[in-house]
C-alpha cells in the first residue's frame, strides 16, 4: 500500500508542471479595449441585420412575382381546358347528329329499295310474255 501512495505521488509531482504549461496566458485586456470590440461585434451585427432584412425583401418581392406568374399560368391552364373541352363537346355533338342522320338515311334507303324492288317485280308481272309481241 505505501508503494502504491508513493507512485501516486511521484506521479502528481511530475505532472503538475505539464499540466500547467498546457495553460496559456492570454495577455490583459482594458476596458477601453473590451468596450471598442463590443461596439464593432454590436455594429456587424446590426450590418449582419439588414442584410438579412434586404434578402427577406428580395425573397417577398420573388414569391410575389411567382405568386402572380403562378395565377396567371393557372388562369390560362384553365382557359385552355375549357376551350378544349368545349372543342370536344362541338365535335362529339357532330359526330352524333351525322350518326342519326346516317341511320336515317340508310332506313330511307332501305324503304326505296323495298319500294324499287316491289316496282320492278309489278312491272315485270305486267309485261306480256316476249314471244307475243
Amino acid at each position: 500500500m505505501r508503494k502504491v501512495i508513493i507512485f501516486a505521488c511521484l506521479m502528481a509531482i511530475l505532472l503538475v508542471p505539464l499540466v500547467v504549461a498546457a495553460v496559456e496566458k492570454a495577455p490583459r485586456i482594458t476596458d477601453r479595449e473590451i468596450v471598442e470590440r463590443l461596439t464593432r461585434l454590436e455594429e456587424g451585427q446590426k450590418a449582419l441585420n439588414k442584410r438579412f432584412d434586404d434578402v427577406n425583401r428580395r425573397i417577398d418581392d420573388l414569391r410575389a412575382e411567382m405568386n402572380g406568374r403562378f395565377n396567371t399560368l393557372q388562369w390560362m391552364f384553365g382557359f385552355f381546358i375549357t376551350i378544349s373541352l368545349l372543342i370536344l363537346g362541338f365535335v362529339l355533338r357532330m359526330q352524333w347528329q351525322m350518326q342519326r342522320r346516317q341511320t336515317r338515311l340508310e332506313a330511307t334507303l332501305s324503304t326505296h329499295k323495298d319500294e324499287l324492288a316491289f316496282f320492278k317485280n309489278l312491272i315485270e308481272k305486267l309485261l306480256p310474255p316476249k314471244g307475243i309481241l
